[in-house]
């Protein structure tokens, strides 16, 4: 294996709105440097190696690759584009010189393409704009160039950072072109221009270690592996090393391997030097933000803040009456071993104790970051129920704030009306309406966060499919007053035991229900939604008694609507504050706090 000098190393990332085409632009970079044999199997989006982000389609942890050109390594980081992963985006860009910054040909410069910028500018990192899937139908290219200028500006990018160069692209055929007359063949104009634009690291070779770890890894053989880039100095194997932590305590370790990376491969090597991106094991309790330095000169590099979180659930432990029929992990202590296992690897994410053994309040940046990590968990065997999201509100000059969020929508024309009806009553404020492309309009509003909760189904109902939104968070305002939650009552199961056709058939008039014949329920759960605004208590395990007189048509089939079965995301949308959702290995049900419906009521009047 060749080893590099810093000279020969240039670091970047990938970064720009979900969607846009990152990782298939990182599979194409990877095929054409030669990584792969000729005749090797490669499969699309390598680089979203975990089950979640395969079936999404989107990147939810940041990724190393590097790619050979010519006598150059560049190493790639391929980042998320939903700002509820934003603490990925914010701490590995700490890692690179330079950013590719990806944008749609057609949809252009969008919310979150805005906050992955910001953060590159504050960084004083050097951009290279793509504008990519040129031949998309309805791309506008040049008009997208002028979008992404602006954006520039309004982010206060210096005078260096406007002067960023053009690439026009199609990812997904893996072609290339500085100017649109030019002719399309390979990606060689996407790889000159990182080589001519991305500066070399910085950093003295000869000065001693220093290393920011910025992702954890793990392996069941060697344990946990810390991934960063050496700022300054050389790196061996079995070399004794300080550990220094943000709070300022040194502590003494030792490298027992290192690699670097290759592909989507990683290679075990002998020493790395500065500018290199590098994996290390043997240090047990290593976590991001620490600092790997010479022993005898343990200096700390200060880490990035990260954004606080806005959103918090309650996890407790599963206490219906199916409680631990599913799950391998149902108990107190393994709901808490493994959110603290989580915290040393997701930078955003809090937990805290309370006073209650079997709960736990879990922070993040958003209903997407939260439920990645409930069905993470629901995959690993976990059992255990999460209460409705709520916002965090800070105190700001004496005064009550919530976070605010900046919703972009584009919708047909013909839906208009209804979205900015039902964002009104969620407290939304319109700053900016514009016409898109083939009948769309984009409508641009800053609505309070919990505005946002349960509303994208609703938003999809009232698109029929066709509306695009994306939100990102904006900062802190004083609370703006109630918003009602749900406008609709729960259909909610009299008793337990199995849910028959007789049942279900008298029930389906009252409302959409949620469960079909032969499931098993119980006293308390949510079987549907009610067509009015109260909750209604209906027995879905009620058969037909048998008598004695037969009238014409008693032995015709009853016919009953198909169940609308919710996902994850939608239930935890669809519960109120009285509800709770049960997660387990195999089924997600939701259910009333209070199962019993006497004393529900009761508490409902003393309320």
């Amino acid at each position: 294996m060749i080893n590099f000098t810093r000279e020969n190393i240039r670091n970047i990332a990938i970064i720009a709105h979900v969607d846009h085409g990152k990782t298939t632009l990182v599979d194409e970079l990877l095929k054409q440097s030669g990584t792969f044999r000729n005749n090797e199997k490669v499969n699309e989006r390598m680089m979203d190696s975990n089950d979640l982000e395969k079936e999404r389609g989107i990147t939810i942890l940041s990724k190393n690759t590097a790619v050979v050109y010519g006598d150059l390594k560049i190493n790639i980081i391929d980042t998320p584009g939903h700002a509820d992963f934003g603490g990925e985006v914010e701490r590995v860009l700490k890692m690179v010189d330079g950013v590719v910054l990806l944008v749609d040909a057609f949809e252009g410069a969008m919310p979150q393409t805005r906050f992955v910028l910001r953060k590159a500018l504050e960084l004083k990192l050097k951009p290279i704009v793509v504008i990519n899937k040129i031949d998309k139908p309805g791309a506008r290219p040049e008009e997208v160039i002028d979008e992404v200028l602006e954006l520039f500006i309004e982010l206060g990018a210096d005078d260096e950072q406007l002067e960023f160069p053009v690439v026009f692209a199609s990812g997904k055929a893996g072609v290339a072109k500085i100017k649109m007359e030019d002719e399309l063949v390979d990606l060689t104009p996407l790889f000159s221009t990182i080589i001519e634009n991305v500066p070399a690291p910085s950093g003295n070779e000869e000065e001693t270690l220093q290393m920011l770890v910025t992702t954890i890894d793990s392996n069941e053989y060697v344990g946990r592996i810390a991934i960063g880039k050496v700022q300054r100095g050389t790196v061996k194997k079995n070399q004794p090393v300080a550990i220094c932590s943000p709070d300022g305590k040194t502590r003494n370790g030792k490298i027992v391997t290192l690699y670097t990376f290759n592909g989507l491969k990683r290679e075990e090597v002998e020493e790395a030097t500065t500018g290199d991106i590098i994996a290390i094991s043997g240090i047990t309790d290593i976590a991001i933000g620490e600092t790997i330095a010479d022993a005898s000169n343990p200096e700390a590099i200060p880490f990035v803040n990260i954004d606080e979180p806005t959103l918090s659930m309650t996890f407790t432990v599963n206490d219906s009456p199916f409680a631990g029929k599913e799950g391998d992990y149902v108990t107190s202590r393994h709901l808490r071993d493994r959110l603290m296992k989580e915290l040393e690897t997701n930078v955003s994410l809090r937990v805290e104790e309370t006073e209650q053994a079997d709960t736990f309040i879990v922070s993040g940046r958003g209903e997407l970051h939260l439920s990645v990590l409930i069905e993470t968990m629901r995959r690993e065997g976990y059992e255990f129920q999460v209460s409705r999201a709520n916002v965090i509100y800070k105190e700001v000059d004496g005064a009550k704030c919530e976070p605010i969020e900046l919703l972009t929508v584009d919708v047909p024309e013909e839906f208009m009306g209804s979205v900015m009806e039902k964002l009104g009553q969620r407290k939304a404020e319109m700053t900016n309406m514009t016409s898109a492309v083939d009948g769309y309009v984009r409508l641009e509003f800053k609505i309070p966060a919990r505005g946002l909760i349960g509303y994208r189904s609703e938003f999809m109902t009232d698109t029929k499919g066709n509306g695009i939104m994306n939100h990102l968070f904006e900062g802190y305002e004083p609370a703006k007053g109630d918003i009602a939650e749900r406008n609709r009552g729960a259909i909610v199961a009299f008793e337990t035991g199995e849910s028959v056709t007789y049942g279900l058939f008298n029930a389906q008039d009252r409302g959409t229900l949620f469960v079909g014949p032969g499931v098993p329920v119980y006293q308390g759960m949510i079987v549907g939604v009610c067509a009015r605004a109260e909750d209604l208590d209906v027995n879905v395990c009620k058969k037909k008694q048998a008598t004695n007189t037969r009238s014409s048509g008693a032995d015709e089939a009853l016919r009953l609507t198909p169940a609308t079965e919710l996902s994850l995301e939608q239930s935890l949308e669809f519960i109120s504050s009285d509800e709770l959702v049960e997660v387990t290995p195999k089924t997600i049900r939701m259910r009333k706090k209070t199962l019993d419906p006497t004393a529900r009521k009761r508490a409902q009047r003393n309320k």
